[in-house]
């Protein structure tokens, strides 16, 4: 990771291009230490985060790496990980500076925890903005259960449960994003945050974002997702009429069923807490929970380590996943608890 102060900014730049920039917990370490030297010295006013390389500001975490750690010895290591990660994204949402996070190109997984907690977040037209957890047989964490359940309607759901990425004008319209601003004119606009308060800047670079697909979207994805289980809301796709929401269906029924339903719980329990540091509490129970499940490092091997895209699920049908081994994921945490308070 590198820093550097520009004028009155402080830059954070994610620095794993060829992992396409990839966090892991030293990562995490050097993040908060930027924070923290910045944040109550008066010549640094706006901190601004970006991501090395063409391809975006970051691809989540080291999958690889926890995949590792859960195969050497049960995923301490990664538990450890997570508590510092979930902290840093509670203090990106209560940090006292315009906090600017420049979403351009993939942002997925803990790229979302590290710029959508943000102050001014902007996407660009090269966007593809992601929570893809239930293809590798993860769950939502990072604080995306706060996020996703305050999109309009079921929208949430529908990008929770898929892993569905969103385009510029998709992440505005779901809540994960606030400005648009062309590629071609991004480093003319971090620059100017040298000498710029934020606003201005952004009011002098932003552009009206390209439709989204969701928005048209709306009446099937409310409707279908409304239902109380993954079982009735896949039925719904498959018999609701609409080209797009069979084939949705099929993309549910080839993600981790234990994923889908921890998720859906996780979503709708998280519709009931007021505060994201609530919901990092839960997702750090749920998240840790996975360390001890088959799916999690199943899913990283076929999609990331011999990709061959056959992940080997279990149990491997919706119907064969337990309320029992639902609720086991938001049991007490055996690495302890996050401790956030609002």
């Amino acid at each position: 990771m590198l820093t550097r102060v520009e004028g009155r900014a402080g830059h954070i730049v994610l620095n794993r291009p060829r992992a396409l920039n990839a966090l892991d917990h030293p990562m995490v370490r050097l993040i908060d230490e930027a924070l923290t030297a910045w944040e109550h010295d008066d010549a640094v006013r706006t901190v601004v985060v970006t991501g090395a390389g063409e391809r975006g500001l970051c691809a989540g975490g080291d999958i690889r790496a926890v995949r590792a750690d859960i195969l050497a010895g049960g995923g301490a290591a990664s538990a450890a990980f997570w508590h510092d990660e979930y902290l840093l994204n509670a203090r990106i949402a209560r940090y006292g500076k315009p906090y600017v996070a420049v979403m351009d190109g993939y942002v997925m997984g803990g790229g979302v925890g590290v710029s959508a907690h943000g102050d001014v977040r902007v996407v660009t037209e090269r966007s593809q903005v992601a929570m893809p957890e239930t293809i590798i047989g993860f769950v939502l964490d990072v604080g995306a259960t706060h996020l996703l359940t305050r999109a309009p309607g079921e929208l949430g759901t529908h990008l929770a449960l898929t892993g569905t990425a969103m385009g510029a004008g998709d992440a505005l319209l779901c809540g994960l994003a606030d400005h648009y601003v062309p590629s071609e004119r991004l480093a003319d606009f971090t620059a100017a945050l040298a000498d710029t308060d934020a606003p201005d800047a952004v009011r002098t670079y932003a552009a009206p974002a390209p439709e989204g697909e969701l928005a048209a979207r709306r009446a099937w994805i409310d409707s279908c997702y409304a239902a109380d289980s993954v079982e009735e809301i896949v039925d719904r796709l498959q018999s609701c009429g609409e080209r797009a929401a069979k084939e949705t269906a099929e993309v549910l029924l080839s993600r981790s069923p234990t994923a889908l339903k921890v998720t859906l719980a996780a979503l709708r329990r998280a519709r009931a807490l007021g505060y994201l540091e609530e919901a990092l509490n839960q997702e750090y129970r749920v998240s840790c929970a996975c360390l001890t499940a088959p799916d999690f490092p199943e899913g990283v091997r076929a999609q990331v380590v011999d990709k061959d895209r056959a992940p080997r699920w279990s149990p491997a049908e919706l119907g064969s996943v337990t309320e029992a081994a639902v609720e086991r994921f938001f049991g007490p945490c055996a690495y302890g608890e996050l401790g956030l308070r609002p």
